[in-house]
């Protein structure tokens, strides 16, 4: 069987291009083929140096840095990689090959469905944001800072002036929503979700034809037992730090509950981070292992309070897998891996509930019970990279079959 991987980076600057580079590494492990294709610069993950993994790099950069001119022409329609991509597509094998898109919002734009669909060859796309139907890939408006209810490109949406940027933005991010729906409109594909909460806030919207399923996101956790719990005190966050994901609710919390406040990563919204909690602590990113031993060591529990309907994150896996606290929003598609007050809290992404779960998790010997029973529940059936790298070959051979019968 062939794979062919595609996604804007080679390298894992976030959760989206850390999936398609770790599930391309496990699908060469057991022996797949794998084409992996990506269009910014020429650097890549070691872990794509498998024998059985063959890299085409575009070497361009993020169309988003280059000139206004230049990133709406190419974010819109990229036309530049089509030709170059659709010769290998068109040179693998019919009835055994499939392209799974994971990122394409950087580099490929909308453009890579057309040259996928118009190759033959069966297509799956992974749901790690909602770009594919929503202009701003988030459900979530930043006029009125909540999700969004509205139908995606319909008038009401592109009149909204939900943009993180500006009205001008938005209206780059409209002229690409109807260039998706011209590439996929005729075409028949897989939509892969990371989480229930991500099909249910852009199934509905997808073409009919479309078939849908649900795959976790793989996490490359080591069991190295529960942690010991001796009276760490902080909340931490890890990620980008940006308003949809509720960082500032943390820094609200975490004063307001009277305890430390730990952000691992960086974004726009430090200032106003350190606007709500001047005494918070922010690291800016951090090397894999050094986030692993900092939430060990300081985490009364790991937050991750979403505001948008996030389709992750994986930080919460990752500190179950520890045995670490979390405490989740209700809009995250990993409070469906927490159960409520028994190994976390799943709550509204507001400072109030925060500041509640944080005074239960600090009475004595609740925080320790909660990451022994989070530590449990994790390993009794981790998300780990054979069980994803097998889920993608089970979708897989459904598209083959459905495809070439």
């Amino acid at each position: 069987m062939y794979a062919v991987i595609i996604a804007d980076h080679a390298i894992a600057e976030g959760g989206a291009p850390e999936v398609a580079i770790a599930s391309a590494a496990a699908l060469a492990a057991k022996g797949v083929n794998v084409v992996f294709v990506h269009g910014v610069g020429g650097d890549a993950d070691p872990r794509l140096s498998d024998p059985n993994i063959e890299r085409i790099g575009f070497g361009g950069e993020d169309i988003w840095r280059k000139s206004i001119t230049s990133a709406v022409k190419d974010g819109v329609w990229n036309r530049a990689f089509v030709a170059r991509l659709r010769e290998r597509l068109y040179a693998l094998p019919r009835g055994d090959t499939v392209v799974h898109v994971h990122q394409w919002t950087k580099y490929f734009s909308p453009s890579v469905f057309a040259a996928v669909l118009n190759s033959g060859l069966p297509l799956a796309i992974s749901m790690h944001d909602y770009f594919l139907t929503c202009p701003t890939g988030l459900m979530y408006r930043f006029d009125t800072k909540d999700a969004c209810a509205l139908k995606p490109m319909s008038a009401n949406c592109i009149m909204a002036c939900c943009d993180p940027r500006t009205q001008m933005h938005k209206m780059v991010r409209i002229a690409r929503g109807f260039a998706v729906q011209r590439a996929i409109r005729s075409g028949r594909f897989a939509a892969i979700h990371v989480s229930q909460i991500g099909r249910a806030t852009i199934g509905r919207f997808l073409p009919p034809a479309t078939k849908q399923y649900v795959l976790e996101n793989p996490v490359a956790a080591v069991d190295e037992g529960a942690r010991t719990f001796n009276g760490q005190s902080k909340l931490v966050y890890c990620g980008r730090l940006t308003e949809e994901k509720g960082v500032v609710l943390v820094a609200q919390a975490a004063r307001q509950a009277g305890v430390p406040a730990l952000f691992i990563g960086e974004g726009p919204a430090r200032e106003t981070i350190l606007a709500a909690n001047s005494d918070a602590e922010i690291t800016g990113w951090l090397a894999k292992e050094d986030v692993r031993q900092r939430i060990l060591e300081e985490a009364l529990a790991v937050v991750a309070p979403s505001r948008w309907p996030e389709t992750g994150p994986l930080v919460v896996a990752e500190a179950m897998a520890a045995g670490v606290p979390t405490i989740v929003s209700n809009r995250a598609g990993a409070g469906a891996r927490v159960r409520d007050a028994e190994d976390g809290f799943v709550v509204e992404p507001d400072a109030a509930a925060i500041v509640a779960a944080t005074a239960a998790l600090s009475a004595p010997g609740v925080a320790a019970a909660m990451g022994e029973a989070a530590y449990r529940r994790y390993w009794a059936a981790p998300p780990s990279l054979e069980n994803h790298a097998n889920g993608l070959l089970e979708i897989y051979k459904r598209l083959l079959a459905d495809a070439w019968a």
